[in-house]
């Protein structure tokens, strides 16, 4: 019997045995299930400000955690080996308790909780939410680094467990979208309902030749402030890449230039990779 995925905007339809296009979620025994459930490629003690988040505890670490799997193709992640890999990957099988019970054994290190990130996290979304739970209550703090595509109800489900989140808006055109395999307005609604909910941060990585006009960085902080002139903006230098090494990495005047630009709206605005 063929089931329809209802995490992201593909609905990938899934005949018995079939693995969506994520690479993570499939069709097993009639029900969608996550291959990647518990199932680690990474987990390290991270800076807090390297997921990047500078204003939510800054001077912290977080134990940070990722799988396999992405809903996204974008030929410059920089995470390809895992984000493009499926459950042949190599990975250790983590209960949501086990690494909760870690998080709390790394407090006093400075650890602040969780942080679902790496890969797609929200392609394994049963896990975050389960793991996202018991962090809760063990009084620890949840962070995830999406790229927000996600649909509205399972969004909206999660959106409590979570404290701080940096979602990737990669550009504000959907043309630009479109080349990754995503939607603009899919990744626009998952930021707006963020800002209602817990802390949000948001990072633009600029590609030369791609997503590098002021125009467009106008629109978008523009749009960001409309939501809140508080939210911060990270705004990434882009380095040769998975199917992208045909560019060179962004000039970083570039970068300069745009997040001057990016202050005529918001007050937080940072740069990254220079």
């Amino acid at each position: 019997m063929s089931l329809k995925c209802d995490i992201c905007f593909h609905h990938c339809e899934l005949d018995e045995g079939r693995t969506g296009l994520c690479r993570a979620r499939a069709n097993r025994g009639g029900q969608i299930v996550p291959l990647n459930y518990g199932r680690l490629t990474s987990l390290a003690l991270d800076p807090i400000e390297k997921k990047p988040l500078r204003r939510f505890h800054p001077g912290g670490l977080v134990l940070s955690l990722g799988s396999f799997g992405c809903n996204l193709r974008c030929p410059f992640c920089q995470n390809a080996e895992i984000s493009m890999a499926g459950a042949e990957f190599p990975a250790r099988d983590y209960s949501p308790e086990a690494l909760v019970q870690l998080a709390l054994a790394l407090r006093p290190r400075g650890n602040l909780g969780l942080a679902y990130t790496y890969n797609e996290p929200l392609v394994g979304y049963e896990f975050v939410r389960d793991c996202a739970a018991l962090v809760r209550e063990a009084g620890m703090f949840n962070v995830l680094v999406t790229n927000g595509t996600i649909e509205e109800a399972p969004w909206r489900a999660l959106l409590p467990l979570i404290d701080a989140v940096n979602i990737d808006l990669k550009g504000f055109t959907e043309a630009w979208y479109r080349r990754l395999g995503g939607d603009l307005e899919t990744v626009k609604r998952s930021i707006a309902l963020a800002a209602e909910s817990c802390h949000l941060e948001v990072t633009t990585l600029v590609v030369p030749g791609c997503n590098d006009g002021e125009d467009e960085l106008r629109a978008l902080s523009g749009w960001l402030a409309s939501l809140s002139p508080d939210i911060p903006l990270h705004i990434s230098r882009f380095f040769p890449r998975h199917r992208m090494n045909d560019l060179p990495p962004t000039p970083v005047d570039t970068v300069y230039r745009l997040a001057a630009v990016a202050r005529e709206r918001l007050r937080y605005v940072y740069t990254g990779n220079c």
